[in-house]
């Protein structure tokens, strides 16, 4: 391999393996960098990896059970190819890029040539995903683990739905991997070594991270620096743009209704308008408050939130 071992992680418990994964940049720490992670945003890798919080990984039912099945998905992988998958139990770092680290389900050796294996498991939801592809998060990871270790291929074993199971190779691709490699090193060069405080950005686990965050409001005013004159500005512009936007979305979905009138289905080449009558059931809440004080206050329920607003 063209990479050093940091650490032997078969007998580390869960807190050392996230403490020593600071040190460096992992492979599931690829796709909050590159802003399509749903779970974590770069803010918060950003955190953790300057010790500002304690490591955190997803610990969802689903990751749980998958690295409860990940032996499962191996030793099926193994019956149905015949290739034999040995586990390493280390965390390797890149010895031309230290800032990378990698801490693969197994490795290969196939006609002499190094290669990864991973394992995952998913939900019955990403089945027609799994049938298409890999995933692209995935991608992005094993072509790290690829850049570390100096791999040439990377097998990726998913167990979906508890009843599906795919196998997909997936080949070096140094381009890609010079990519990752421009990106990670800015992330660690800027952010983490340089303190600097990442912009936040649209994504929606920064978005989720924010408003449970700050999700109590103190009733105080603050006084904000200069450059949010800058932001409330670009705020504006892009919400003109998209009232302009809607304002002509709505246009041609009205110009294609006074063509369909009546009609359920519009077909056009190979293009589809639906426009179906729908029906659904609601309760009046104000006629029940109304008539029915005591059942109303009996059942309501109280929630808060943070209305954002910029005048």
């Amino acid at each position: 391999m063209g990479a050093k071992v940091v650490v032997k992680t078969k007998d580390l418990s869960r807190e050392e393996w996230l403490k020593y994964r600071t040190g460096g940049i992992g492979g599931s720490d690829v796709s909050i960098i590159a802003g399509i992670n749903p779970f974590k945003s770069v803010y918060q890798l950003w955190l953790e990896k300057t010790g500002q919080t304690e490591p955190e990984e997803q610990q969802s039912e689903y990751a749980h059970f998958g690295t409860l099945l990940e032996p499962i998905v191996r030793k099926e992988f193994m019956e149905r190819t015949g290739i034999k998958v040995r586990q390493k139990h280390m965390l390797l770092q890149s010895e031309e890029f230290p800032f990378m680290y990698a801490d693969v389900d197994g490795v290969i050796h196939e006609n002499g040539a190094l290669c990864i294996f991973e394992a995952k498991t998913a939900s019955a939801y990403k089945q027609d995903t799994w049938e298409e592809e890999v995933p692209a998060p995935y991608i992005l990871q094993v072509q790290h683990y690829m850049a570390v270790t100096g791999a040439k291929k990377t097998y990726i074993a998913a167990l979906v739905g508890g009843n599906h199971f795919y196998y997909y190779e997936v080949l070096r691709d140094d381009e890609m991997i010079a990519k990752i490699v421009a990106m990670e090193k800015y992330f660690w060069e800027t952010y983490v070594l340089g303190g600097v405080e990442p912009v936040p950005d649209g994504s929606e686990a920064t978005t989720r991270y924010f408003n449970e965050k700050f999700r109590k409001a103190n009733g105080e005013t603050v006084e904000l620096p200069e450059e949010a004159l800058d932001i409330c500005r670009e705020y504006d512009r892009i919400s003109g743009e998209m009232k302009k936007l809607e304002t002509e979305k709505n246009a041609t979905v009205n110009q294609l209704k006074s063509l369909m009138k009546e009609a359920e289905i519009g077909t056009v080449g190979e293009r589809k308008i639906s426009w179906k009558e729908v029906s659904k059931s609601s309760l009046d809440s104000k006629k029940l408050k109304i008539e029915q004080p005591e059942i109303y206050n009996r059942y309501l329920a109280q929630s808060s939130y943070r209305r954002f607003s910029v005048a």
